[in-house]
């Protein structure tokens, strides 16, 4: 494999991410597949592990600047991390069939970023087309009774147990259930959607460590070129155009889910 290569590639990946807020593991595994041929097993591990140290940084920066909601980080953690730990047992459980985790995991990843895909277009083609369109609103979840604690645990298993099965979407779903269901104003959005990623991702790490599906070679490239990247980024994104960048990234993930989908 070509080291260098990848942390350029991963270098790109993490600009892409701080210019327009769209998730690095829709693009960081299906690029280790295609490009380096990494195994999808492998591809979905050290993404993670990757991901986690990322998340790890963004989350303590948000904690000492308060913008995390704390109660709605524990109830959804309370899910995600049983959910993203039973991903990783199903993962376990295939290997141990000795069945083809590529044949399971490839058309896995290709449906989860085509539906993270065609979310996030919806959502930008209503703020760019119908900004003033009225949409039935979702009821919103309240932390204070059992109902709502109920609620949250049970979405946040449901998207746990898909990041633990693919790496995709710990952020970008998790962000639409925030908006959808908690109505948090933007600044505690963000800090809340990285630091419950974050604790997501860790757990999640530590249970793809124990499967072997980490390589430590493809990890320790990846935070070489994206750390660098994300904060370029971040520091570009004000003078670049957001939405045409977000419809560009949305178009080639949806050529990337279909080649994925079609690969097994």
């Amino acid at each position: 494999m070509n080291y260098l290569l990848l942390t350029g590639f991963s270098f790109i990946v993490g600009t892409v991410v701080g210019l327009t807020g769209i998730g690095g593991a829709s693009l960081i595994t299906p690029m280790l597949i295609f490009v380096f041929n990494v195994p999808a097993a492998i591809a979905v591990g050290s993404d993670i592990v990757a991901a986690t140290m990322m998340k790890v940084v963004a989350g303590i920066s948000h904690w000492r600047q308060e913008t995390v909601d704390l109660q709605v980080v524990k109830w959804l953690a309370f899910g995600s991390v049983p959910g993203a730990l039973l991903g990783v047992t199903i993962l376990r459980w295939i290997l141990s069939l000795g069945w083809s985790l590529d044949s399971f995991l490839l058309p896995a990843i290709g449906s989860m970023i085509l539906f993270v895909t065609i979310a996030g277009l919806i959502q930008l083609s209503i703020a760019t087309f119908a900004p003033k369109l009225s949409l039935p609103s979702f009821p919103t979840f309240d932390l204070e009774t059992i109902d709502g604690k109920i609620k949250t645990v049970i979405i946040g298993f449901i998207l746990g147990c898909m990041v633990g099965l693919t790496s995709v979407s710990s952020g970008s779903l998790f962000a639409l259930v925030l908006m959808t269901f908690f109505k948090l104003d933007s600044r505690k959005l963000v800090g809340t959607d990285i630091i419950q990623a974050a604790i997501l991702l860790s757990f999640t790490s530590l249970g793809h460590l124990g499967l072997g599906t980490v390589d430590w070679h493809i990890v320790i490239p990846i935070w070489i070129g994206s750390v660098p990247g994300v904060l370029l980024g971040s520091k570009l994104c004000q003078l670049a155009p957001q939405r045409a960048l977000r419809y560009l990234i949305f178009a080639i993930l949806l050529t990337v889910s279909w080649k994925l989908i079609h690969s097994a």
